[in-house]
């Protein structure tokens, strides 16, 4: 889309942009303006129904590939004669046996048990991925259907097959019926009552506590807190070591997460990792928003977050730069603060590390399946309504996305084998999600991922724009092999958008499990290498191919990357006795 242009547009901007923490509160919020209150109402009401999934976003997907398979008579044939041919195949199996017609994906375990191979769960699971097969080339590939809908279409196919998967039910489930013969029935009893108690949690709210609490067992790095404002608290952390590197370390962590998830079990915290190694280390820990905060900007979280976290270690420590890291949006955000800094010509950042953070959204991942206008229009009503966007409404999409590992096997094991989680310290982070105001929320989705503002230096702070090749600091990016929140190569392209040193690291694992990789984890690796400003371009599969892979954690290649742009070992800074102790307020709020 376009920008706007019009003089009155940019007029409107700028009189947002001031109006933040002014006092000034439109009666209704940007997005209605032009819009009539019922229609959010209406919005509103049916997202609860729908798990706030647009009807209309889904109507034109599925209409876009109905019309165009029925023009397509080439695709209709080879979706008949594939029909026949599994058909044939299946029955051929089933009576005679020989090999297997298909085999399940790598990550598909739900048929691996042994009780899968004898007859006839064999026969059944085989129909059973020879339809998922079929419906996946349904799907795919008809010529004309848009991108965007095709992905749709083929990811509510798949929901709606995994829903009927022979493993979910007790009839067409051997494991199961092994499990019910062997226990007598207490593991369907069990799972009924569990099931029960989840679902009146859910509908009251009233979770039960975590097994893991903030400034108990996990977030316990000792540390005070130096600042606070209507937005966040900066922790700093108390120093392990005689001397500490000069330079301080600021990391901002996405406010979409309490930010303990670098600050999990001792074992398991990348700031106690720092620490230990002579980094001064602040935290930006982000409030919890509440309905009466709906009208924070996105470029509240920058002023009040990143940039009021500079301003008041630069005050206190007496260092002229710092080194700055964010961590999944965070890091996006320290993307656009430091582009505005540059902009402005304040050099106080030394580097810049964005951990699995994205700049370009064009290939945003599995999450652009929720996000287009139609998508974004129906999500910003249920915000307009609360304020908010609910943890529980982020949750489900996430879960969506990997239903067969967060939702089928998950209930699978609750309520029909009755084997609970074991719950750990990084499961117990992932249930303490935070809300997003309303505006910040609209803000991201329409600037970043529906425009790419960023990307293509049309972003505005201060109703000007801001570039990331404006940044001369040195920049560490983290991309995680298997991200379906910040595809790696989609983290790979602040190559290409920058003019300075970028040194990129994949490491192994996901979006959280591969960033908290403490050294001694079982099975990590990565590839690092660096890219000179002078340098020509490597795409990200050829960079992948030709760079040598290192096993062990990430953690220590960043460590010295950083320790290289600390400056010199001097005294620890002296201690704070009367500031609150860490973890503080907010990290707490519910």
């Amino acid at each position: 889309m376009p920008p706007d242009t019009r003089p009155e547009a940019a007029d409107s901007t700028r009189r947002l942009e001031a109006s933040s923490w002014q006092g000034v509160k439109p009666r209704y919020p940007e997005a209605t303006v032009g819009h009539a209150v019922a229609d959010l109402v209406l919005s509103a009401w049916l997202g609860r129904m729908t798990g706030h999934l647009s009807p209309g976003a889904l109507g034109v997907a599925w209409f876009d590939w109905a019309c165009h398979l029925m023009l397509s008579p080439d695709k209709q044939h080879e979706l008949f004669t594939q029909a026949a041919t599994s058909t044939q195949r299946w029955l051929t199996y089933a009576s005679t046996g020989g090999a297997d017609p298909v085999r399940p994906l790598e990550q598909d375990k739900r048929f691996a048990d042994p009780d899968w191979q004898a007859w006839p769960w064999h026969q059944i699971s085989q129909a059973f991925l020879l339809t998922q097969q079929w419906w996946h080339r349904a799907t795919a590939g008809v010529r004309g259907v848009s991108p965007h809908h095709s992905d749709v279409v083929t990811f509510v196919a798949r929901q709606m097959l995994d829903c009927v998967a022979p493993s979910n039910f007790v009839a067409t489930n051997p494991v199961v019926q092994r499990a019910t013969l062997e226990s007598g029935g207490l593991n369907l009893l069990n799972g009924a009552m569990r099931a029960a108690r989840d679902a009146r949690e859910a509908l009251t709210g009233q979770a039960r506590p975590p097994s893991f609490r903030p400034g108990r067992e996990v977030a316990v790095t000792p540390g005070r807190v130096v600042m606070q404002n209507e937005l966040i608290e900066l922790l700093r952390y108390d120093p392990a070591t005689p001397d500490v590197y000069e330079v301080p370390l600021l990391i901002v962590p996405a406010w979409i997460m309490k930010y303990y998830i670098l600050d999990l079990s001792p074992h398991n915290s990348l700031v106690r990792y720092l620490v230990e190694r002579g980094h001064m280390v602040y935290m930006v820990s982000w409030k919890n928003p509440q309905a009466e905060d709906r009208e924070l900007s996105m470029d509240d979280y920058r002023r009040l977050g990143v940039m009021a976290a500079i301003d008041t270690i630069t005050e206190q420590t007496g260092a002229p730069h710092i080194n700055a890291a964010g961590y999944c949006l965070g890091g996006t955000l320290l993307a656009i603060a430091a582009a505005t800094m540059a902009r402005d010509h304040d050099r106080r950042l030394a580097s810049m590390s964005l951990l699995a953070a994205q700049v370009d959204f064009t290939e945003p991942g599995e999450l652009s399946l929720f996000i287009d206008d139609s998508q974004v229009s129906f999500l910003e009503a249920t915000m307009w309504q609360q304020g908010y966007l609910d943890t529980r409404q982020m949750a489900g999409a996430f879960q969506l996305l990997r239903s067969n590992d967060l939702i089928w096997s998950r209930r699978l094991r609750h309520y029909l084998l009755d084997i609970p989680d074991r719950e750990t310290d990084l499961m117990s982070w992932n249930a303490d999600a935070t809300r997003m105001p309303y505006r910040m929320h609209a803000d991201y989705l329409h600037r970043l991922f529906l425009r790419n503002s960023l990307a293509s230096s049309r972003y505005l702070v201060g109703g000007r724009p801001v570039a990331l090749t404006d940044i001369t600091a040195p920049i560490f990016a983290i991309g995680t092999l298997t991200d379906h929140v910040a595809p790696w190569r989609s983290v790979y392209k602040i190559i290409p958008l920058s003019d300075t040193e970028v040194t990129f690291l994949l490491t192994s694992g996901g979006h959280n499990a591969g960033v908290v990789a403490p050294p001694g984890s079982a099975g990590r690796s990565y590839q690092i290498g660096v890219h000179a400003h002078a340098d020509p371009y490597i795409d990200p599969d050829t960079w992948q191919a030709r760079t040598e892979q290192v096993e062990g954690s990430w953690w220590p290649a960043w460590e010295a990357w950083l320790a290289r742009r600390a400056g010199p070992r001097v005294a620890p800074p002296p201690a704070l006795p009367d500031r609150p102790p860490a973890p503080g307020a907010y990290v707490l709020q519910r």
